[in-house]
């Protein structure tokens, strides 16, 4: 028998065919006894592999919200460094205003990192909110046939009571093996849980121009890209001034 993933087994016991596999049983009574004692054990540890998965997400929204702002930043200290670097360069400030510019370039290349950084994030996030809603929707199915399960094995008790006593001798102690629940394999953990990044860089201030070269120290530098060139003419252009 193959183990399952929490994800796995609630899905097969939402749409397991509960009344087939009681019709089944060579024992009714024992049958409803292990279903609802799979549906109990699944919707338990279908609850905590929910709360993980909420909470991988939320942390994945909250990187995915660092990476826009920091973009935004960066985009804001690139104009900062570009406009400094003019106005030098209009004093006659050449070798200065070369440095802010190139300071503006790698403000670019951050905020390039940071944006497509931001377009990788969006589709785990899609993922991971679709695999929580599915989870959640088979676990609503799994809680309203575990009552089910309940109503019926209580129902099966009383109709063993009143049963003559012959009926009741003719119960077998087995209970078919049914593949499709597997109630003695493992339950794999959650396997779409979420790991956080490493612990992002504090402190992303802005501050005044003049200080503007001590931001972007042990900064790497992707000034090479031609997306930082065409943002940086952009930057310099007379409609954006």
């Amino acid at each position: 028998m193959t183990k399952q993933t929490i994800v796995g087994r609630v899905g097969q016991l939402a749409r397991a065919d509960i009344g087939a596999l009681l019709d089944q049983a060579e024992d009714e009574h024992k049958m409803a006894d292990q279903l609802i004692r799979d549906y109990a054990d699944t919707v338990r540890e279908g609850e905590q592999a929910v709360a993980d998965a909420v909470g991988g997400l939320r942390l994945m929204e909250q990187d995915h919200a660092e990476d826009v702002a920091a973009a935004v930043q960066w985009g804001g200290k690139a104009a900062q460094a570009s406009t400094r670097a003019d106005e030098l360069r209009s004093a006659g400030r050449t070798v200065e205003a070369d440095r802010f510019d190139t300071l503006a370039r790698v403000a670019l290349g951050r905020q390039l990192h940071s944006e497509r950084e931001a377009a990788a994030g969006r589709s785990p996030i899609t993922a991971q909110s679709e695999t929580v809603d599915r989870l959640r929707a088979g676990l609503d199915r799994c809680k309203e046939r575990l009552e089910r399960l309940r109503a019926h094995r209580d129902e099966l008790v009383v109709r063993s009571r009143t049963a003559p006593a012959p009926a009741r001798g003719t119960v077998l102690d087995t209970v078919r093996e049914i593949d499709v629940l597997d109630p003695t394999s493992d339950l794999g953990r959650f396997e779409e849980k979420v790991r956080r990044e490493e612990v992002r860089s504090q402190g992303r201030q802005d501050l005044p121009a003049s200080a503007l070269d001590g931001q972007f120290e042990s900064l790497e530098v992707l000034e090479d890209d031609p997306e930082v060139s065409t943002r940086l003419a952009r930057l310099k252009s007379p409609a954006n001034r």
